[in-house]
């Protein structure tokens, strides 16, 4: 399962997701039924105001031209997502079919840096662990709030960086799977983080930007 969109960037990786998964089924030997994915949790986007949700963006989504035609041949499956519950070994698909989709554009060290950032924000928002790092982005920290999903099954598939039309913004995008409260686990999910970038003395600072 995924997480609705809320920004042309979050359709195409949802649209991107879906489609390979729809083509791998082709290719799924006959007789053979398709996993059935199970019931969408709760997700952080609808606990303590969490900003899991992705916000609009004013970038354009990229194109999918040069991955369409560098596609292999219909002799030959394509790059397919794993089944739902293929756990850590089908996760290189889905970084795969991400990185495919929309080609890197930032240098090496400011992806690390936003890719480090993006992936503590979203386990801390998820699970609940790891929010007073990040004041900003939880402002009601203080209040008792049961996390959405379980610390111990959260594990974050795939994730990119790239910019956000501008070389002073970029965005994060994360496909992530876990547990939600009522022990119902689903993978997919979408995720994305926008960040600014100052620089003071040289030195440059990504910052994520709170929801509003």
């Amino acid at each position: 399962m995924t997480t609705t969109p809320r920004s042309p960037r979050l359709l195409l990786l949802s649209t991107v997701l879906l489609a390979v998964a729809g083509t791998a089924l082709l290719y799924m030997p006959h007789g053979q039924q398709p996993p059935t994915p199970g019931t969408a949790p709760p997700s952080a986007a609808t606990t303590a105001r969490s900003p899991i949700a992705a916000t609009p963006s004013t970038g354009r989504p990229p194109t999918l031209g040069a991955a369409a035609s560098t596609a292999p041949e219909a002799s030959t499956p394509p790059a397919a997502l794993p089944p739902h519950g293929e756990g850590v070994a089908g996760d290189r698909a889905v970084q795969r079919n991400l990185e495919t989709a929309w080609p890197a554009d930032l240098p090496v060290a400011d992806q690390r840096k936003l890719l480090t950032a993006g992936r503590a924000l979203l386990h801390a928002d998820a699970t609940g662990v790891g929010r007073a790092r990040w004041p900003d982005m939880f402002p009601d920290m203080g209040q008792a709030v049961a996390p959405a999903f379980a610390t111990a099954d959260f594990r974050i598939q795939a994730a990119i960086a790239r910019r956000d039309g501008s070389p002073n913004k970029a965005v994060v995008h994360l496909v992530w799977a876990g547990t939600d409260r009522s022990g119902t686990f689903t993978d997919l999910h979408i995720t994305e983080w926008n960040f600014t970038r100052t620089t003071k003395k040289g030195t440059a600072t990504w910052t994520p930007q709170p929801r509003t």
